[in-house]
């Protein structure tokens, strides 16, 4: 069954499908009045009815039938350096699917990448739209925000409104006695948000991973090998979805 997100406020059981996802479900779908739907809004998915088509979208009514929620017990944001290339459309897609709840970019020492201000918006829509597309595929109940890139005194800032914060250092990869990230994850099973920051291609700077570890980040490793930096947030989540589902 198509699932659909809707932003717009519903009236008790009545909805409005509009934009793109009505161009789906009229053009690509080719649905008729009386098909079913899922409709997500507010984080709650409910099996929805067609009632009609007009200018202003699908109109659908909402049944009592409530999907179960797929979303995982802790919101997990992903702090990723900014990667070469468009690695960062795999980041966003994958992690959506294995639960990320949003996505922050920061411009790291070893970046080689710096964020465009002029197409910066553009590509912070399109990657908003992976997001999207992926979490109607993976039966998400929540989209992940996909927020401005930041500078790494931003980042710092944003330390603080965590529950707990990690970082994949692959220097600490590197050791015969690793801080093992499942001995970590076992001691916030009752937080409701973790923040993980991974470097871009080239790994985190020493004076960076210095200034998190002055705010209490922790420091972890994902194994012995030496994870690309696209593949390391993957790994991470799921590690979290293994513990926690």
């Amino acid at each position: 069954m198509q699932r659909y997100f809707i932003n717009e406020s519903s009236d008790n059981q009545l909805a409005i499908i509009s934009g793109e996802d009505a161009h789906h479900i009229t053009k690509v779908m080719r649905m008729r009045v009386g098909d079913e739907i899922i409709v997500v809004h507010n984080g709650e998915a409910t099996i929805s009815r067609i009632l009609d088509f007009t200018e202003d979208g699908v109109h659908v009514e909402k049944t009592d039938n409530v999907m179960p929620s797929p979303e995982l017990p802790i919101k997990v944001t992903i702090a990723c350096g900014l990667p070469k290339g468009d690695k960062l459309d795999l980041i966003v897609q994958k992690s959506t699917e294995l639960g990320m709840y949003a996505l922050l970019p920061f411009e790291a020492e070893r970046s080689i990448v710096k964020w465009d201000g002029k197409k910066g918006k553009k590509k912070q829509e399109r990657l908003q739209k992976i997001a999207k597309e992926a979490a109607e595929q993976s039966h998400r109940t929540h989209i992940p925000t996909i927020e401005e890139p930041v500078s790494f005194s931003q980042l710092l800032k944003k330390v603080p409104e965590f529950d707990a914060v990690f970082l994949a250092d692959e220097e600490d990869a590197k050791q015969l006695e690793r801080t093992r990230f499942a001995d970590q994850l076992k001691k916030v099973y009752d937080y409701k948000s973790i923040l993980v920051i991974f470097g871009p291609e080239g790994g985190i700077s020493r004076k960076e991973a210095t200034a998190l570890q002055g705010l209490g980040c922790q420091c972890i490793s994902l194994g012995p090998r030496i994870l690309r930096a696209e593949t390391a947030p993957l790994y991470v989540l799921s590690a979290i979805s293994y513990e926690f589902e």
